[in-house]
């Protein structure tokens, strides 16, 4: 299990301030007589039916984030696969051609971590793999041709999963539906405060348990969006690099 870290702690506290404020707004309404609502029944629908749907966005971006927690590792054994073959054919061959093919996949190791922390664009990674296929000609000359469709394959895979993980990053999960859990949230936190709910102690924490529900999910949501948000300050749900650069590390390691 996970250990929390101060990005988790940021994602509480950033809801506590929203819903601090809206407490502290139901206390004035409530001092000043502008409870002109009654509560009934009909607020619960509307809390269950906010809930739901904010439950089915919640399902849809973990069905991704679930696939994106696999993509660093993935990454990762196919780039430690391709260097251990070059390494190993280096050693065989002892050619100017297999040390460059370590020195490609070096650098795409690389450049691949550059480019989830959003230090390079896209195509800056893509041209990384263009240049493996001049090298490839060339490689026909110390190996079997089995051997460098081999090593395509495993490029063609790569690059599956970075094109995988840019579309993951770039692209919100049905947007619509997350605009209407926000408006929806603000109205029923507005409903709130101008309803005679009871008690003061009952008022403050019927709204203020309420809104921090949906609050929090808000925010859950949107940030389970974009699990590679690594260059946003404040982003608690990362998906994990550690595999990438342990490997990254290991390569370099052994030069």
């Amino acid at each position: 299990m996970d250990k929390i870290n101060e990005k988790n702690i940021w994602l509480v506290i950033r809801t506590l301030l929203v819903v601090i404020a809206i407490v502290a707004v139901k206390w004035i309404c409530m001092n000043f007589g502008f409870e002109v609502m009654g509560f009934n029944t009909l607020f619960s629908a509307i809390v269950a039916a906010n809930v739901f749907l904010m439950g089915f966005l919640l399902s849809g971006v973990m069905a991704d984030y679930k696939e994106s927690e696999k993509i660093p590792g993935d990454i990762a054994a196919i780039l430690s696969g391709t260097y251990d073959e070059f390494y190993y054919l280096n050693i065989e061959k002892k050619s100017i051609i297999s040390s460059k093919g370590i020195d490609l996949t070096q650098d795409l190791g690389m450049v691949i971590e550059s480019w989830f922390l959003e230090k390079v664009k896209t195509e800056e990674v893509l041209k990384k793999f263009s240049s493996y296929y001049p090298f490839f000609i060339k490689l026909e000359s110390i190996t079997q041709p089995n051997y460098i469709m081999r090593l395509k394959n495993e490029l063609g895979n790569l690059k599956k999963l970075i094109i995988r993980a840019e579309t993951i990053r770039d692209t919100s999960f049905i947007t619509s539906g997350y605009v209407i859990a926000m408006i929806t949230t603000a109205l029923l936190c507005i409903g709130l405060e101008f309803s005679h709910i009871g008690t003061l102690l009952e008022s403050l924490f019927i709204v203020g348990a309420i809104s921090f529900l949906m609050i929090f999910l808000l925010n859950l949501i949107h940030d389970l969006d974009n699990p590679f948000s690594y260059k946003e300050k404040y982003s608690a749900e990362n998906i994990s690099l550690h595999p990438l650069t342990r490997v990254l590390r290991e390569m370099h390691d052994e030069v």
